[in-house]
């Protein structure tokens, strides 16, 4: 996969030179490129504990990231999932300590456990006062003698941050860490591996499987199964981390480096309504934390409350890279302004009006996976969801509809458009079907108070025939539709099927769209609109 790099040689310098020019003078490294890359604050004195972590590049924004007031004095960086080397870590250990010592938060790798280990015992020899506290939170392997370390990790951070900032000694902050390590749980859960810069993508999850338990450098997981949904997703490794009813924690969402913002709030919605949502008094993130490059997964982590302290989970720190941790508080709701507006009627019914009306809307529906892929083409692919969207809502509304009264049905129909479909198409099928009932209002023919809807669309939206717009297909099928519904169907597909060589759209979404991508392509919303009229053709033909 191509990726946004330069040398691969360069990966790691150059993202630390990206951290260090943006974070306003208050991070620096050490002289030692390339061999030795640490990255420390500016302001440290050394008269509190200094708090060293670190290891293999690819997590970030773990470990440099949270190098700040209240966090990390300093992070060591080794090569893209390489633990640095026993001489960066002595580097760091003799640059930030002083007299009060400093504690080492190591995650349970082979590697990192034996570099930042002998690095602590060659202090040691020197006089300087280190401990070393190992974090092994990974319940993926329950099995395994050295769980992995992976984002309970950062609990760790926050919480002996916050107590070195407090002026607290080396013992009490290593007990502390030591404790808060020791009861976190974490899990992670991918839908595939991640692209190590340089190497060949490992393609080891089947389309439609997740993988449960993969490490965070993309080792493989103990187990994979079919995914279907979010809720699942979490359900699967909520149960795995098993929390004890009666005890409260602070849960942490991390994104693993590929999902969406829209995807981690899901999963964050997902967490704080399940059956353990009653044990989750505070939550950290959702965000990237401590990543695995690209992988397109998360990881949940969650430690009692009674080990992790809540003034020192909430108290403030410097890193910007670190999301806060919130009190998790019932979504409060405000009611809709009340207004008194001329499209405020009361239902009423017509049989015939209301089959004719769900069945359009069905046609509709039916054809949100052609639509969406025919707008794919020339735009963002969601025509289809968006019609069909508005379709179910119209559908639902039925019941509350004034059916037996057509100017105020047309008005009913703009204002629930208006509310439900969403986009410019939303707003101007809203704009067309309030002005077609204001027409009928004023006396004006079916036929004629259509087209009248038509010329405000035209006139609010911008749109002429032959800009690559629904009005290709729309305005020829109102000029036909005295002449029946068969003409008007016929003249909606001629037009719809002229915008495909339009190769130049002047209105919509298409007109960002290059040539290359339109030709051929019908645009999705006049195809919309021939669909409904063959469908209002071929009902006419079965009676």
């Amino acid at each position: 996969m191509t990726q946004f790099i330069n040398k691969k040689e360069h990966i790691v310098t150059e993202a630390i030179d990206g951290l260090l020019l943006r974070s306003g003078s208050k991070l620096a490294r050490l002289d030692g490129y390339p061999h030795i890359k640490v990255v420390l604050r500016q302001d440290w004195d050394k008269s509190q504990v200094a708090l060293i972590s670190g290891g293999g590049s690819g997590h970030e924004p773990a470990h440099p990231g949270f190098v700040g007031k209240g966090m990390l004095t300093a992070a060591v960086c080794g090569e893209v999932f390489a633990s640095p080397s026993v001489e960066a870590v002595f580097s760091a250990i003799v640059a930030v300590t002083g007299t009060a010592g400093c504690l080492l938060i190591v995650k349970n790798y082979t590697g990192d456990r034996l570099n930042f280990g002998l690095a602590a015992e060659k202090a040691i020899a020197l006089g300087f006062r280190v401990n070393m506290v190992i974090v092994g939170d990974d319940i993926a392997l329950p099995d395994l003698a050295q769980p992995r370390g992976i984002a309970g990790t950062l609990f760790v951070h926050k919480i002996a941050g916050a107590m070195s900032e407090n002026g607290e000694n080396l013992e009490s902050i290593t007990k502390t860490a030591a404790n808060v390590a020791e009861n976190t749980k974490s899990i992670g859960m991918s839908l595939d591996t991640c692209t190590v810069p340089g190497s060949p993508k490992e393609e080891r999850v089947q389309k439609g499987y997740a993988e449960l338990g993969l490490g965070i450098h993309g080792e493989p997981g103990f187990e994979t199964f079919v995914y279907k949904n979010a809720k699942q997703a979490v359900s699967v490794m909520l149960e795995k981390l098993a929390p004890i009813p009666g005890e409260t924690y602070v849960v942490l969402l991390n994104n693993l480096g590929g999902l969406s913002v829209l995807e981690m709030s899901i999963l964050c919605k997902e967490i704080l309504e399940s059956p353990f949502a009653e044990n989750f008094e505070y939550i950290i993130g959702p965000e990237s934390l401590m990543t695995a490059i690209d992988m397109r997964g998360f990881s949940i982590s969650i430690c009692p409350l009674k080990v992790a302290n809540k003034q020192l989970l909430t108290a403030s720190c410097a890193p910007t890279m670190w999301p806060g941790c919130q009190r998790i508080d019932p979504i409060v709701i405000v009611d809709l302004p009340k207004t008194n507006t001329s499209f405020e009627t009361e239902p009423s019914e017509n049989k015939d009006t209301e089959d004719l009306i769900k069945k359009c809307c069905e046609a509709l529906i039916r054809s949100e996976v052609d639509l969406n892929a025919l707008d794919a083409k020339s735009g963002d692919g969601d025509t289809g969801s968006t019609v069909a969207s508005a379709g179910r809502s119209i559908i639902s509304a039925l019941p509350k509809l004034p059916l037996a009264d057509n100017a105020k049905l047309y008005k009913a129909i703009g204002q629930e458009l208006s509310q439900v479909m969403g986009g410019s198409s939303g707003v101007l099928l809203a704009i067309f079907f309030i002005a077609v009932g204001e027409a009928i209002d004023n006396g004006l023919s079916m036929t004629d108070a259509l087209k009248s809807g038509l010329e405000k669309v035209q006139y609010v939206g911008g749109a002429s025939p032959g800009d690559r717009t629904m009005i290709d297909a729309l305005k020829p099928a109102l000029d036909k539709l005295d002449d029946g519904f068969e003409a008007a169907a016929v003249a909606a597909r001629q037009g719809a099927n002229y915008t495909s060589m339009i190769t130049k759209a002047k209105a919509g979404r298409s007109s960002y769209v290059n040539e290359k991508q339109l030709k051929g392509n019908n645009d999705p919303g006049a195809e919309a609109v021939a669909i409904l009229f063959e469908f209002l053709n071929s009902l006419k033909n079965s009676e």
